[in-house]
Parts: C-alpha cells; sequence; structure tokens
C-alpha cells in the first residue's frame, strides 16, 4: 500500500487543521491505519489510530485527546485527522502509517506515507 499525507501549512495557536492520507493499493479496509509525528529533535511519537471495522475504539495520545479527531473513509481509501485547538507544542511532521494490526508503535508499522508539516505559531 502506498500513502500520501496532505493538509500540512502554518497555522496560528487555537487555530485548526485537517490532515489527509489517501492510499493507493489493495484491501485499505483491512488496514489499522495511524498518525504520528516527529518534531526536531524528538522520536516519532503516536498521535491517533483507528482500525479497520466500523465501531472500533480509536486511540489517542494524552497530548491530543479532545482536541484532534481521526476518521476514515473506506469508500475513499482516505484517513483523516481533524486537529483543533492547535498549541505551538504541536509542531512536527505529520506521517501516517498503516499495518495490519493494532498497535501504537512506529515500529510495528510496515507502511508510511512522506510526512507533512503543521506548524503553530504563537
Amino acid at each position: 500500500v502506498q500513502l500520501q499525507a496532505s493538509g500540512g501549512g502554518l497555522v496560528q495557536a487555537g487555530g485548526s487543521l485537517r490532515l489527509s492520507c489517501a492510499t493507493s493499493g489493495r484491501s485499505f479496509s483491512s488496514y489499522y491505519m495511524a498518525w504520528f509525528r516527529q518534531a526536531p529533535g524528538s522520536e516519532r511519537e503516536f498521535v491517533a489510530g483507528i482500525p479497520w471495522w466500523s465501531g472500533g475504539i480509536l486511540s489517542y495520545a494524552d497530548s491530543v485527546k479532545g482536541r484532534f479527531t481521526i476518521s476514515r473513509d473506506n469508500a475513499k481509501s482516505t484517513v483523516y485527522l481533524q486537529m483543533n485547538s492547535l498549541k505551538p507544542e504541536d509542531t512536527a511532521v505529520y506521517y501516517c502509517a498503516a499495518s495490519y494490526r493494532v498497535t501504537t508503535m512506529s515500529r510495528d508499522m510496515p507502511y508510511w506515507g512522506k510526512g507533512t508539516q503543521v506548524t503553530v505559531s504563537s
């Protein structure tokens, strides 16, 4: 599967952005999809994840709970990350990733897209 993230940009603190991750290849609806982010000098960290089955439990990092929402459209083979109430500490390169199993560990995600930069100014 190939993944392409988009939607990043520069936004003021308190603003919103929606990231999209378009996928190509077979069986999108069978993948666990997740967003990770990596700030300069920091390790890549899990942000949010969504299973392939409808009604599955969504997972969020504590730092984004209540502000970010992950969703997916299997018909469009696309996963989204709606980011509200953005903070300067949300500044990072955001990556989408896919896995055959539910996981929050970057090392367990075999498929990655190129990142999209999100910059939040104070």
